[in-house]
């Protein structure tokens, strides 16, 4: 993702105050960017954004569980 521009990271609105788990998003051309918010300077992930939709479809369906 080094040559893309500097995304804008946010937390999800479902992230509680207290729950050390929690993903960012950031929205970029054609991509969804993730990353872990307690390691913001770690690995990213960067998927197509009809990709991402998918992967949030299973998740909200139980297809995909933690």
């Amino acid at each position: 993702m080094s040559d893309l521009p500097l995304p804008r990271w946010r937390k999800s609105s479902r992230s509680g105050g207290g729950n050390d788990s929690c993903v960012e998003v950031a929205g970029l051309p054609d991509l969804v960017g993730l990353r872990d918010s307690k390691d913001p300077e770690g690995p990213k992930l960067a998927l197509p954004r009809d990709a991402f939709g998918s992967l949030l479809q299973d998740i909200r369906s139980g297809r995909i569980t933690a």
